[in-house]
């Protein structure tokens, strides 16, 4: 009699570990861990700036507290007495409220509209030059103002506008004109400033669109010069739509800091003359003088968080309205 016996294989469990799928690491799976590992250089070159923006921007906010205490240097940071909404009211109640406020945000403006305007045209008018050594030269010419620190272009100014400087010396005599006491005279102040400003910063905005202009593809001109288009139709319905996204970026950012001023500008051009005070005072000036004055660190953190929040807002807002217009030149 034969019994059939069963046989039972010989597993081999090295083998079937071998054969089960592996548990992936962590480095592996993530995507961020591959692109570090992959550029590693170029993250290395992001360093220094993200290290940069995080002591500059990110740590000092913690400051913000200050802002709603009494501050001072015997109870420091953390053990000064709360004081509310206290700091605050420094902004609101001033007599000069309202006129360093109004003078902030309609010199803002200007330079806004008027840096937006005039970049576009210069830009424009450069790409169209066919000396390409002679763009170069004049876009260099154009940029340089903006290399210089506002105590140079503050004497500059006064070199120019000093009793016995070149307009009354000068340009007077030439055209037969009046003299002119301009650091004793307000009104003129507003159109000195918004000059002086475009004068030194629009090189930046140039550079951009500039680049802007050079991104078009050639295809596009090519084929309206085959239509016929002449060279200002060219600019309307080409180059100016294809940079329409750079000004609305640019304007919006602007926007945001529409509360603060450019404290070099403000504060060396006029050369701190009380009489120019009520055309040339602003938000940034105006805190640094009370500083000074009282040595009150709460009323200057909370003017300068103030600043912030109403810009932040200022930016959401400009972005939201961008948003309803077109959907495709939002920021965020």
């Amino acid at each position: 009699m034969t019994t059939n016996a069963s046989i039972t294989p010989d597993v081999n469990i090295s083998q079937d570990s071998r054969t089960a799928p592996k548990k992936k690491r962590f480095w592996k799976k993530s995507g961020f861990i591959k692109e570090l590992a992959k550029n590693k250089a170029m993250f290395l070159m992001l360093l220094p700036p993200f290290i940069l923006v995080f002591v500059n921007y990110y740590l000092p906010m913690f400051g913000v507290v200050i802002a709603f205490k009494d501050f001072n240097y015997i109870d420091g940071f953390l053990g000064s007495p709360w004081a509310g909404l206290q700091n605050f009211k420094f902004l609101f109640i001033s007599d000069a409220a309202w006129q360093i406020t109004r003078n902030t945000i309609l010199y803002n403006l200007f330079f806004i509209v008027l840096g937006l305007i005039f970049a576009v045209l210069i830009a424009l008018a450069l790409n169209e030059l066919r000396n390409k050594l002679a763009a170069k030269f004049y876009q260099s010419v154009i940029f340089l103002p903006y290399f210089l620190s506002w105590v140079v272009v503050a004497y500059l100014v006064l070199a120019f506008l000093d009793p016995n400087g070149f307009f009354n010396k000068t340009i007077v005599n030439i055209f037969n004109l009046q003299t002119v006491d301009w650091y004793a005279s307000p009104q003129h102040w507003p159109y000195i400033l918004v000059l002086v400003n475009l004068w030194k910063n629009i090189g930046y905005g140039i550079v951009i669109y500039i680049a802007g202009i050079a991104g078009i593809d050639q295809e596009y001109y090519e084929a309206a010069v085959l239509d016929g288009a002449s060279k200002l139709q060219q600019i309307r319905y080409i180059t100016i739509p294809f940079l329409v996204p750079f000004m609305i970026v640019t304007a919006i950012i602007n926007l945001g800091n529409i509360f603060r001023s450019d404290f070099g500008l403000f504060y060396q051009v006029p050369m701190q003359q009380g009489l120019l005070a009520p055309t040339t005072e602003v938000l940034d000036t105006y805190i640094y003088k009370a500083l000074i004055m009282s040595g009150d660190l709460g009323m200057s953190s909370a003017a300068g968080l103030y600043q912030s929040v109403v810009g932040f807002f200022t930016v959401l807002t400009a972005n939201w309205v961008v948003g309803k217009i077109n959907k495709e030149n939002k920021i965020f």
